[in-house]
């Protein structure tokens, strides 16, 4: 049972981290409800466990049981409803801000049109090439980092890398309509 000491160790070093939970949790179930119901159950078991914590980088930690919760999570939940991709406009990790861009009702428009794009190509990715590319460049997380969250080798999480961002480019190549 933790103690009030493990209690404020938790909240100092996993609590931070929420926002990036959310977001891979969000990535990997594309829908905000049980993005928040695997963060729930990926805290509660991170909670439980804190107490065999005894690395330096709690946010890999936590994430990699997000992932896991993840994982046990669509193998309860996966069948014919699971298999269709839900697209929301809201998605986190996309994000711009109006620092120089140009604020006119076209351009914003036009960015609108791309994060669309870029977020709908995301969600077309596998899932395994889409968890290492939001961890990578949504999260900003190290190879070493990714390879301790997803537990494969770190040649794998470059080679996936790799593969997710030549998908993600041929799915946002211009099509002869948009030429």
């Amino acid at each position: 049972m933790a103690g009030p000491v493990s209690t404020q160790r938790f909240e100092k070093l996993v609590l931070p981290h929420m926002n990036s939970a959310f977001n891979v949790a969000r990535w990997l179930t594309h829908n905000d409800q049980d993005a928040q119901d695997v963060v729930q159950e990926a805290y509660l078991r991170a909670f439980r466990f804190f107490g065999g914590f005894r690395g330096d980088d709690a946010r890999a930690w936590l994430l990699s049981i997000v992932r896991n919760t993840f994982y046990t999570w669509y193998q309860q939940n996966r069948g014919p409803a699971s298999d269709t991709l839900e697209f929301e406009e809201d998605m986190p990790g996309l994000e711009t801000g109006s620092e120089g861009h140009d604020g006119s009702p076209e351009a914003l428009l036009i960015r609108s049109q791309s994060q669309k794009r870029v977020r709908k190509a995301l969600q077309g990715l596998r899932l395994e090439y889409r968890e290492v590319v939001v961890l990578r460049e949504l999260e900003e997380l190290s190879y070493k980092e990714i390879a301790t969250i997803v537990g494969i080798p770190m040649g794998t999480v470059m080679s996936r890398l790799g593969r997710g961002r030549q998908q993600l480019a041929a799915l946002l190549a211009p099509t002869d309509e948009e030429a």
